[in-house]
């Protein structure tokens, strides 16, 4: 059998959130973006934005969080300065859990939004 990566590990993420219209404001802010509401299914989506057609990308939807820091950890771009985005966390209800981690990669900070969800910022 071959065996082959696919282009991407990651395909898809969901975030569980108690408050739809306040997890939208907060992400939205936080990302400096506008999440799209999608109430064609079954369950209301807030679709993350992508700059391409089929890239990796993942929404909100009404459910309940893992508790606080105890789901995985998504990182989620922001534009630079990382410091300021780490404000618009708290400014908008959520909590910074570390200072700015640099990697050869770039930098990111450890977060979590106001239902406790754990994410990154990454620059």
């Amino acid at each position: 059998m071959a065996k082959s990566a696919p282009a991407n590990a990651a395909v898809w993420f969901e975030i569980p959130v108690t408050d739809m219209t306040r997890s939208m404001a907060f992400y939205g802010d936080v990302l400096g973006t506008e999440l799209a509401l999608d109430e064609t299914g079954p369950n209301p989506m807030a679709l993350f934005p992508t700059l391409e057609k089929g890239a990796v990308a993942g929404h909100l939807y009404p459910g309940t969080p893992a508790g606080t820091g105890a789901g995985p950890t998504i990182h989620l771009a922001v534009a630079a300065p990382l410091e300021a985005a780490m404000k618009r966390v708290t400014e908008n209800g959520g909590q910074v859990l570390s200072p700015v981690i640099s990697i050869p990669a770039g930098s990111f900070a450890y977060c979590t939004d106001p239902d406790g969800n754990s994410f990154g910022l990454f620059v």
